[in-house]
């Protein structure tokens, strides 16, 4: 999918722009709920079992680093494939590619796990990426902390190089 269509994607799709880059629209939640009572995810009151979304992004932007309180799964579905930044609990660092060609390591889906922080970004240039992501227990944006590169470089210094390339400077206003 090339940059010039993304326009086309996001008025076709009635995305909106997301707060970490790119654009967004919920397409799916359980009407089921559940509470931290029986999970080992401390939150607020009650959670939808699940959420998901449809997720574009271009070349000329990037998701930047987050994090969940959830599981998420990623599910490609056209364009480019897609990076996946993940500095994992324990802070090693991992890139996993949501895309089709399974001979350069892709995969049609990816975990990345709850309390990882994760952004992305679109591997090949001039182009865009649409994924889906399914957040168990359903997302909320209250569970969704964003991260300066300060933040990050202070606790995790041997990733410099990643975490200026998807970290805000200073947090938008929300």
């Amino acid at each position: 999918m090339h940059i010039n269509d993304l326009k086309q994607w996001v008025a076709k799709l009635e995305l909106l722009p997301h707060p970490e880059g790119g654009y967004f629209k919920q397409t799916f939640e359980s009407e089921e709920r559940t509470s931290d009572n029986e999970l080992s995810i401390k939150f607020e009151g009650q959670r939808k079992l699940y959420t998901s979304i449809y997720f574009l992004l271009s070349s000329q932007d990037v998701s930047h680093f987050h994090r969940l309180k959830s599981d998420e799964l990623w599910y490609y579905h056209a364009g480019s494939p897609l990076t996946v930044h993940v500095i994992h609990e324990n802070g090693d660092y991992e890139e996993m590619k949501v895309g089709m060609n399974l001979d350069q390591g892709e995969r049609p889906q990816i975990l990345v796990k709850k309390n990882s922080i994760f952004g992305s970004s679109v591997t090949d240039k001039d182009t865009c990426s649409l994924v889906g992501c399914m957040v168990s227990p359903g997302f909320e944006f209250q569970d969704f902390e964003l991260f300066t590169q300060d933040e990050l470089l202070e606790k995790y210094p041997q990733h410099r190089e990643i975490i200026e390339k998807l970290a805000y400077k200073e947090l938008p206003k929300l």
